[in-house]
């Protein structure tokens, strides 16, 4: 938004939804987005430093209470924290033996991150819509210097497809890097041109089988997108409701309670999903079909 310029519903989801860019600008420059249309013309190679910023933020946060729990980890009286911590690794444990067949150490604290991660990513959702941003805008203005209106300030890491595509492509490197060690070279390939059709379908296979290959970062990243954006943009509807009138705010303020209590289911079974597809993929990856 400019300055001066009036708010607008619009011009409202349109700043919420909008990353804090950093790239190179059209005329050569580099710097932050004033606008919408100026972060998508920065193109590929810029940053959302929001986005980015929560991401590790958030991982950092993670790492910081598990590795508290664990130094401080007892078995005559065990704290809360470390009740917690162990309730959440049982249940990571039983999820991989129920899902993973094959011997791999590194999966299950893998899953373990991806669903805390993803998790606390997630929950950012369940923050007001708009205290962050706000605070963003007073620290722009009070302690830079900066023009608030230009401040976009995107709280919820995972309804930027860059993260999810990231965590998604880090899935997809792993899947194949243990499809290739178990298989070797040869067997990889062998299944995705032998199968299921045999030689003679070679072409039918490949095509068949590198569809359903590329398919899986895709939809591991979308599900997870689009079931978070729909979220934040509902949030942020009911949001508006606050500026029609205090009957219309009433009744907006128990929308958003309503929805935020429903979106607690939502924010952990899409981290479960995604940790429960991660490891299904890896087991995938280590079988081998003769």
């Amino acid at each position: 938004m400019a300055s001066g310029e009036t708010l607008t519903s619009g011009s409202y989801i349109t700043h919420h939804l909008t990353n804090l860019t950093f790239g190179q600008r059209a005329d050569g420059s580099w710097g932050f987005a004033h606008s919408a249309e100026q972060a998508a013309e920065m193109g590929f190679w810029a940053i959302n430093v929001d986005s980015m910023g929560w991401s590790i933020l958030l991982g950092v946060l993670f790492i910081w209470l598990f590795r508290k729990a664990a130094k401080s980890a007892t078995s005559d009286n065990p704290g809360k924290l470390q009740n917690f911590v162990e309730w959440i690794v049982e249940f990571i444990d039983s999820s991989v033996r129920g899902s993973f067949s094959a011997k791999n150490d590194l999966v299950a604290p893998l899953a373990l991150t991806i669903f805390i991660w993803v998790f606390m990513m997630n929950f950012m959702d369940l923050i007001a819509v708009d205290l962050l941003p706000w605070l963003a805008q007073l620290f722009a203005e009070h302690v830079l210097g900066a023009d608030p209106h230009h401040v976009y300030f995107k709280v919820v890491p995972t309804t930027d497809p860059n993260i999810t595509f990231g965590l998604a492509l880090g899935v997809f490197v792993l899947m194949l890097y243990y499809s290739i060690k178990i298989k070797g070279v040869g067997g990889f390939f062998g299944e995705l041109a032998f199968q299921p059709f045999g030689k003679l379908g070679m072409p039918v296979n490949l095509l068949l089988e590198g569809v359903s290959l590329i398919s899986k970062p895709v939809s591991l990243a979308l599900r997870l997108f689009g079931n978070m954006y729909a979220g934040e943009v509902i949030f942020i509807l009911i949001a508006i409701m606050y500026s029609a009138g205090w009957a219309l705010g009433i009744f907006g303020g128990f929308l958003q309670l309503g929805w935020a209590i429903f979106h607690i289911l939502i924010i952990t079974l899409q981290a479960f999903i995604f940790m429960t597809l991660t490891i299904v993929y890896l087991d995938m990856a280590h079988q081998e079909h003769h």
